[in-house]
């Protein structure tokens, strides 16, 4: 009798706990490719490809190592299209005495695996997902009684949990928790940006290349050019590189935006950390160990183990928190549809379109650009949320809903009311101005406040704060800028809400059927 071992697409981990201290003889490995999960939303070609190139390695990789591995391709005639369909159909072919499976992200295939033993009839051992830092069980212990739930105060236990950046006595190294003030500057004309490593197609991939551009057509995003990592030495090899090549400057420049530029100094191993080919804890000490040579600064160093180990894990931690219903909030009572352009990027604002861009080229954009520049723009504009969030979900290759949700619906909405951020990230063409070069060549003047040729995000910042104002103007962090709005005339804050209406009026809606399957939520999350 054989246990059967289903490894999820995101679990891409030899260290995974289901693995751990098995018989391999007596053991059969379930790695499956089920419309289910490409179509529940329409994700981008590259992610989808990302996703099925890394699980096709990952199963060889298993073979290798000693594994039977039943892999059902996504051609394969007899594919049901669902993780419990294959699970059951699996069940059939080798008749194990059990299931033995890591606990998936995400809430809605979590649910699936609580139902497969009543519905399969086999014992069904769902266990922890330990390559976290954190437990849910354990986040949910901190959290339970806490009046506030912020990051900072988790990032410090967290800190001193793994002794991360934690000197022989025990405080923090440097003599402070957090580096932020340090990480804010714009690179100067001239800067040579580092290049992630790119990786050319084997046949594995290319096979999967010709897939996706066969089934997905209509969905969202270039395929081509491809070289992402997809596998564990894929995975290695772009770490020890963000540590030689981009670590040293990524503090510093972490906020800012150069057109052109998709990168900066950016690691982007999210894609690696969110499918399993690395673990947090390895990518933080690395960059600790750099720190620790002298071959990178605190303040670098420090940004990148709070993104990893403090962020990572706490949004994690709140999405289990909080679901299902924070997928549902909508603090703000935001309804306005998602903007053509989002799919387009055809809009004369240029921090927009050369974002939106970039995402489609490379399923992409760093922290910044997501937060500031398009989550900004919606969450003026008071798009409704879950459209938001759908959008995310489909655009990015490292968007998983456990860490895209709370993102969006939280930190970039604020429609959880705050359990996330302690004030929404509401910010003006100034902002962008700063931290970007993009308003230089703008069709929109950012200096100028209102009117046509004004640029939008500063008229639409004032009309989303007086639209606010009875929820928001209590906010300590925002006293400041009510007391600024209170001291304009009536005339000058008429002219503000003018401004963001004329404007607001030229939104066209995107068209359906970019997002999500037209299908009823009983049948395509099954």
């Amino acid at each position: 009798m054989t246990t059967l071992i289903p490894i999820l697409g995101d679990q891409l981990s030899g260290t995974l706990a289901s693995l751990r201290d098995q018989d391999r003889k007596a053991c059969t490995v379930l790695m499956v490719e089920v419309r289910a999960e490409t179509g529940y939303v329409k994700h981008h070609k590259k992610k989808i490809a990302l996703i099925f190139a890394a699980m096709r390695h990952f199963a060889a990789a298993l073979r290798t190592a000693g594994w039977t591995v039943d892999y059902v391709e996504l051609t394969d005639p007899d594919n049901s299209h669902s993780f419990t369909g294959e699970v059951g159909r699996a069940v059939e072919r080798h008749r194990p005495a059990a299931i033995r499976v890591v606990e998936a992200a995400e809430y809605r295939v979590r649910q699936m695996q609580d139902q497969w033993a009543d519905q399969i009839g086999l014992p069904v051992d769902i266990l922890d997902d330990d390559r976290f830092l954190c437990s849910i069980s354990e986040f949910l212990t901190w959290a339970q009684g806490r009046r506030e739930h912020r990051m900072e105060f988790f990032y410090r236990d967290m800190r001193r949990k793994t002794g991360l950046l934690i000197d022989a006595a025990g405080k923090p190294e440097g003599g402070q928790w957090n580096y932020d003030k340090d990480n804010r500057e714009t690179p100067p004309r001239g800067v040579n940006y580092p290049a992630p490593l790119r990786f050319d197609p084997d046949p594995v991939t290319q096979a999967v290349l010709d897939l996706v551009a066969a089934e997905f057509p209509d969905h969202f995003g270039d395929l081509l050019p491809f070289a992402l990592p997809v596998t564990r030495a894929h995975a290695k090899q772009a770490l020890a590189h963000f540590i030689a090549t981009a670590l040293p400057d990524f503090g510093r420049y972490q906020d800012a935006m150069v057109a052109g530029q998709d990168y900066l100094f950016h690691s982007v191993l999210s894609l690696c950390l969110n499918i399993g080919l690395l673990e947090p804890l390895e990518v933080c000490e690395a960059a600790v160990a750099a720190y620790a040579a002298g071959d990178a600064p605190l303040n670098s160093v420090e940004g990148f183990v709070r993104q990893v180990a403090g962020w990572r894990e706490y949004i994690r931690g709140m999405y289990w928190w909080d679901m299902p219903e924070f997928a549902t909030r909508n603090a703000l009572n935001a309804t306005r549809p998602l903007p053509d352009f989002y799919w387009t990027g055809d809009t004369r604002m240029r921090c927009l379109s050369e974002s939106i861009d970039q995402t489609k080229r490379e399923a992409y954009a760093h922290h910044i650009q997501r937060l500031m520049v398009l989550g900004n723009f919606a969450m003026l504009a008071g798009i409704l949320p879950q459209d938001v969030s759908d959008w995310y979900l489909v655009v990015y290759f490292d968007a998983y809903e456990w860490v895209e949700l709370p993102n969006v619906i939280g930190m970039s909405q604020y429609a959880d009311g705050g359990m996330i951020a302690s004030k929404p990230y509401a910010g003006g063409g100034a902002y962008i101005d700063r931290m970007s070069d993009y308003c230089g060549r703008c069709s929109y003047d950012v200096k100028q406040k209102t009117g046509p040729d004004a640029c939008p995000f500063n008229a639409l910042y004032w009309d989303f704060l007086a639209r606010h104002e009875d929820r928001l103007r209590g906010n300590m962090r925002l006293r400041t800028i009510y007391a600024s709005w209170n001291r304009m005339t009536p005339e000058r804050r008429a002219e503000y809400r003018a401004s963001a209406a004329t404007f607001l009026a030229t939104l066209e809606p995107a068209r359906d059927g970019w997002a999500r399957s037209p299908l009823p939520p009983s049948e395509r999350r099954e």
